[in-house]
């Protein structure tokens, strides 16, 4: 009787435990790739919550990184690090730093994370200058274009580095 108890108790938490670690990884990543080099080093080494509390692209260092996603995400203050581990969401990149004019053209391609804007709370990057053209020209047909295809094209193997297709346009 005292046996079968705890084959009980212990199957219930092994069950509790399986459970919890397939919840867990789903929240805390997108399971979507990333735009990193071959070092797994995510857009650059960029320093993704600079864009907001200095309004300027920062490159990161490695003293200060933090895996998530697949990626190691670079940053140049400890406090930026520790901001984005709470809420990596909140300041990752849309489209995982992936070009958002060539997003929204249909197309996975290399983001320059010196060309960049903030819309509505979200960090966009581009491959060029034309990129973030469109973007401020026209922010919600580009975004709604580079959302909808997004699911689609971050299941596909990414091909990069690509000719920016919006620099031409």
């Amino acid at each position: 009787m005292a046996r079968a108890l705890t084959v009980r108790w212990i199957s219930g938490w092994v069950a509790a435990l399986l459970a919890w670690a397939l919840v867990l990884p789903a929240g805390a990543q997108t399971g979507k790739p990333v735009y990193k080099n071959s070092d797994d080093i995510a857009i650059l080494g960029y320093d993704t919550v600079a864009y907001f509390t200095e309004d300027r692209a920062v490159r990161g260092k490695p003293e200060f990184e933090f895996v998530w996603n697949g990626a190691r995400w670079l940053f140049a203050k400890p406090e930026h690090r520790d901001r984005f581990s709470r809420d990596p969401e909140a300041y990752a990149p849309k489209f995982n730093g992936f070009c958002t004019g060539g997003m929204s053209l249909g197309y996975i391609q290399e983001a320059n994370p010196e060309n960049w804007r903030i819309i509505k709370g979200r960090l966009y990057l581009g491959n060029s200058h034309r990129t973030l053209e469109l973007l401020e020209a026209k922010p919600v047909e580009v975004i709604n274009a580079a959302d909808a295809n997004w699911p689609v094209l971050s299941q596909q193997d990414p091909v990069v580095p690509r000719p920016c297709t919006t620099c031409t346009k």
